[in-house]
């Protein structure tokens, strides 16, 4: 078994327990993908038809304002799941993008497999409420930190949620999923050395 499988098993295992006869059910059921780096799993106004555990790299979600601008709604680090949810369960055409960061590696499981695999093994759909329940009530705060909390805060907020990506994102990246100009953050982040008061 390679290093891929058994890292999704393992984030499957801290919700779920399951036989090595399930396991190999499922793991059967996925598609490895590789990702060159900037390279679409998904497009605004595509269906998503997968779900996708990253084992490799990073990627991340984002829409685009009419200006053109990148608003970054999550980052997924190795040993993430990601996908369009609203997307994926209503299969309708999304409102999101997602690519890769650096080259990457997923391993995707498409929505009929995953239907069947509540039908056969329905613990996993267990699983599967977990991680979107755990997704809904993360975006809610999202939004709740996005209008309350000032551009320190929300900054603070992000290296708790991604503490392995603080040191290894382009600056670019960071000041879009916190709503700032990269400019903006350099400074603010030389304050925080500084020892300056929180700005907003």
């Amino acid at each position: 078994m390679d290093n891929c499988i058994l890292m999704v098993l393992e984030n499957i295992g801290k919700h779920i327990r399951f036989m090595p006869e399930e396991a190999a059910h499922f793991t059967a059921l996925l598609t490895r993908k590789m990702l060159k780096k900037k390279q679409f799993l998904l497009r605004e106004g595509e269906v998503c038809r997968h779900s996708a555990f990253v084992t490799k790299g990073c990627l991340r979600s984002y829409t685009l304002d009419h200006n053109g601008f990148e608003h970054i709604l999550q980052f997924a680090p190795a040993d993430w799941w990601i996908a369009d949810m609203y997307s994926l369960l209503a299969q309708q055409p999304g409102n999101l993008n997602i690519d890769a960061l650096e080259d990457s590696e997923v391993l995707l499981l498409s929505k009929l497999d995953q239907e069947q695999l509540y039908h056969d093994i329905p613990k996993f759909e267990r699983f599967f409420r977990i991680i979107t329940e755990n997704s809904l009530v993360s975006n809610r705060q999202r939004v709740i930190d996005n209008m309350s909390l000032s551009a320190q805060e929300r900054y603070e907020a992000f290296c708790k949620r991604y503490p392995t990506l603080i040191h290894g994102l382009p600056q670019k990246q960071v000041a879009a999923y916190i709503g700032v100009t990269p400019e903006f953050l350099s400074k603010m982040k030389a304050g925080i050395l500084r020892g300056k008061p929180k700005i907003s």
